[in-house]
């Protein structure tokens, strides 16, 4: 049947009416009576039950972190009798949306909501300068916001607004919300290293409904007639307007009030739920009348104007709604209705005006309301039922890495299917067509199972001649040249090219397309025939229909693979593009041939530089330094020929042996410990220490590269790391040569009597000490190659603070230069010194013993 049908036929019926009518009774009651008991949760299924609403589902997204290009969908499921949807997201981002264009999409952070599948924001080309907070206008679209720090909103069925928070319009279903961090085609490049900062958020939603089932909008105040229907003899229902009998049934559906009466500008609501495919909706009035006597008796009712607005799924108002007509002139008539709910609102105008009342007076209009949902028999479809439709039977994939992928067959006598290709000749319709012979159509239904809104239907059709067809698709209903959702005639008139539908051939014997992220539940597929002479007919086209993960299988540029949302509910798909390729389906060139060969050649290249500190290091004969710094060139070269997907063939077997992390890991972790021990190096002291410094700097470097290594602070960390070695070093090297210096005073009485000419002695010792420090400093460095290394290091420095994503692979290059060079010059600035330039001075009055701090003689020299 077309709508939900409730049919009198038998006592049992009545009965059965009954008995569910008193469920639900004891249902609220059970419900109330646990409620009181405290037994009532936040997360359960019917929760925090008031006197109008109640919560139908509760869902808190915990704290997440969306590094650079990622992106999480939540997905909300809102019933037919919702009321309102809460939403409140609290995040870390601190965006001025006023300057919002200003900053890049490719790092910009944005929450996209769309009704039905998954948003994909990529291809967008609307202004991101709205707030979602204020500029949210209906989910039938998808639409993109900036993402803030809170945002809180109320979504319901009916439009309302106040100061604090803003309602707008959604339908009942699987309702998705993206965030996402970053768009656009690099958005699915692959990348071993990601720049740029991230965000985290959480999330708590909340669906309401109404406790009575005919009250609707965000208070429930509102009143929805429902209207029950019935099957009726289509020729006692429709004989006057059906000129061909292959008409299966006729749904009658009327509200269980006879007559409604309402005043001017009030409208009356109501529902009218359609389960099935329909070939047509009309709705009319009948028996117009006042309750009153009108004091103008020039007019009668019938001359009032009761209009009449229809919108599936949402509340319809006078100025947002999807059909219109004034019924008292005409009935309303819906070709081929959209499966679900429809909201009927009828409202009285222009009364006052007309027949001289005052408004909002006493006087109201009264009308019968019926509706009649016409359906054809099993198999036709279109007008008087005279095309064929053939439903598409679900044929599962075996072994397919990606759930959900499947072909589609028809269920026909006589059609021989191979694999997912079947010829389309034997279903095309040859019945009558009443002479119109541009106006033939043969349909196809086919349902996408809950849980695989992530996945796209791809539709191919093959001939050895011109292809002679139109295709169009819809959901929820049949298309028709005048309401479909996706459609092509020909290279001239299609849909417009969208991240969700996806032209890839449209050459004059083959189209090929998708449609991206379809909506789970039924749609209707229409061919349309171009020509219907016999040599048309003898065409033979071959077609195929099926559900499956990523578009061309990522264009044969990337690897397909698949995700959940938050809720484990709806899979999706995503291709995870190479290096040099991005986009949706890794359709886009980022880098080119002669590009991909420029950065191989600078990212690998320029690891050569770690040839300079190795080669001062081994002619040094500082064998751990050179080591370290061969290692590091050579980790960073196979890191980033693994990177941008060049490798010689001698070291493919190395690459595939070791992951890409344990790569990303040593190429990190070397590259500090060599900036590291550099540092120690320019200091003189024994191997016993430095191997203690070594093993302390590289536990803590190892920890910095296993932990966020890319983060711009990890230059400023080694680099701290480095001079706390080198000034340990220093302190154990001053030490060892001045621990026989002691400077333990004799408290005696003369020691007392002479403290202050102590003191200047002490002063004099201390100035000479440190003249004789700096002087060391001087000669121990070779002071032209330090400032040449610090210059290189502050370079380096530089170079890593400016690398994004885009110009990763010049500002690294230039990193792996400047940071090799600059421990070359710092290796070179160490010069070799005797090891007693800082020997204590020679004078007694230095040198103190463990019995006397002073000696006497020295003593007296001073005093």
């Amino acid at each position: 049947m077309g709508v939900a049908a409730s049919p009198s036929r038998g006592s049992w019926v009545s009965l059965l009416r009954g008995c569910c009518g008193v469920s639900v009774v004891l249902l609220r009651v059970l419900l109330l009576f646990c409620c009181s008991l405290d037994l009532c949760s936040a997360d359960d299924e019917f929760v925090g039950a008031t006197d109008n609403v109640f919560t139908v589902s509760s869902f808190s997204y915990p704290q997440t972190t969306l590094r650079p290009f990622d992106l999480r969908y939540i997905r909300v499921d809102i019933p037919p009798w919702f009321s309102a949807v809460s939403i409140a997201l609290n995040s870390d981002v601190d965006l001025d949306v006023s300057r919002v264009e200003r900053i890049p999409k490719s790092s910009l952070p944005i929450i996209c909501f769309r009704d039905g599948s998954p948003p994909l924001p990529d291809a967008l080309n609307t202004s991101l300068k709205d707030s979602a907070v204020t500029g949210i206008n209906g989910l039938d679209i998808e639409q993109c916001f900036p993402m803030e720090k809170n945002i809180t909103m109320k979504l319901t069925n009916e439009q309302i607004y106040d100061d604090i928070v803003v309602s707008a319009l959604i339908s009942p279903g699987a309702w998705y919300i993206g965030l996402f961090n970053g768009i656009g085609a690099a958005r699915t490049q692959s990348k071993m290293i990601i720049r740029g900062s991230a965000y985290s958020f959480s999330a708590n939603i909340s669906v309401e409904a109404c406790s009575n089932s005919m009250m609707k909008g965000e208070l429930c105040n509102s009143t929805v007639y429902p209207l029950s229907c019935t099957v009726s003899d289509v020729y006692n229902s429709v004989k006057a307007t059906v000129k061909n009998p292959m008409m299966e049934n006729v749904m009658t559906c009327k509200s269980n009030l006879d007559t409604f009466c309402a005043q001017e500008g009030v409208p009356e609501l109501y529902s009218l739920d359609v389960t099935n495919m329909a070939e047509e909706l009309t709705i009319m009035v009948a028996n117009v009348k006042f309750n009153t006597t009108a004091s103008n008796n020039t007019s009668s009712a019938n001359d009032a104007s009761l209009m009449c607005f229809v919108r599936h799924g949402a509340i319809p108002s006078e100025t947002l709604h999807d059909f219109s007509s004034d019924l008292n002139k005409a009935a309303l008539i819906i070709r081929y209705p959209q499966i679900g709910r429809l909201y009927i609102s009828i409202v009285p105008v222009n009364v006052s005006k007309k027949f001289g009342v005052t408004p909002y007076g006493n006087l109201k209009v009264c009308y019968s309301m019926e509706s009649q949902v016409l359906q054809c028999a099993l198999g036709k479809a279109g007008p008087n039922c005279t095309m064929d439709r053939y439903t598409l039977q679900t044929v599962l994939r075996r072994g397919g890495p990606i759930p959900f992928e499947s072909y589609f067959l028809p269920v026909a006598d006589g059609v021989k299917a191979s694999a997912a290709n079947f010829p389309l000749e034997p279903l095309l319709t040859t019945s009558s067509h009443s002479g119109k012979t541009d106006d033939i159509w043969t349909y196809f239904t086919l349902d996408i199972p809950r849980g695989a809104a992530g996945r796209n239907i791809h539709i191919r059709l093959s001939a050895d001649v011109k292809i002679s067809y139109e295709v169009y698709a819809r959901f929820g209903g049949l298309p028709s040249r005048d309401n479909w959702d996706y459609y092509y005639a020909n290279r001239t008139r299609k849909s417009e090219q969208s991240m969700f539908f996806m032209l890839y051939d449209s050459s004059d014997d083959k189209i090929d397309f998708y449609i991206i992220y379809a909506r789970e539940g039924t749609w209707g597929l229409g061919l349309r025939h171009l020509y219907t002479s016999s040599d048309s007919m003898k065409a033979q086209t071959v077609m195929s229909i099926s559900l499956e993960g990523c578009p061309k299988q990522c264009s044969s540029n990337g690897d397909c693979k698949y995700s959940f949302d938050a809720s484990g509910l709806t899979s999706f798909s995503f291709c995870s593009c190479d290096r040099n390729h991005g986009g949706f389906d890794c359709s886009i060139e980022i880098v080119s041939h002669k590009g991909h060969i420029l950065q191989s050649i600078f990212l690998i290249g320029s690891n050569a530089a770690a040839i300079l500190p190795a080669y001062w290091s081994l002619r040094e004969k500082a064998f751990a330094e050179w080591v370290l710094f061969t290692c590091s060139g050579i980790a960073s070269g196979i890191y980033h020929a693994c990177d941008v997907g060049t490798w010689i063939l001698i070291l493919q077997w190395m690459i595939y042996a070791v992951n890409s992390q344990a790569l990303g890991f040593m190429d990190f972790w070397l590259s500090f410990m060599a900036v590291v021990s550099t540092f120690v190096y320019l200091a003189t002291i024994d191997e016993v220490y430095k191997r203690a410094i070594h093993t302390i700097v590289a536990i803590l470097t190892a920890l910095l590269a296993s932990t966020k290594a890319t983060r711009s602070s990890n230059i400023v960390l080694v680099i701290v790391i480095g001079a706390l070695g080198l000034l340990i070093a220093w302190l154990i090297e001053i030490s060892k040569r001045y621990r026989s210096l002691s400077f333990s005073f004799g408290l005696s009485l003369s020691f007392l009597q002479r403290a202050d000419r102590i003191m200047i002695w002490l002063m004099q010792t201390m100035k000479q000490w440190f003249c004789n420090l700096v002087k060391t400093l001087l000669r121990r460095f070779r002071w032209g190659f330090l400032v040449v290394g610090f210059i290189t290091l502050a370079m380096a420095g530089l170079s890593w603070t400016l690398e994004t994503s885009s110009n990763y692979w010049l500002w690294h290059s230039f990193w792996h230069i400047t940071i090799y060079t600059s421990s070359f010059f710092f290796l070179c600035s160490k010069a070799n010194i005797a090891d007693a330039e800082i020997s204590p001075p020679s004078s007694g009055n230095y040198a103190l013993t463990r019995q006397d701090s002073f000696p006497r003689v020295g003593l007296e020299e001073h005093m």
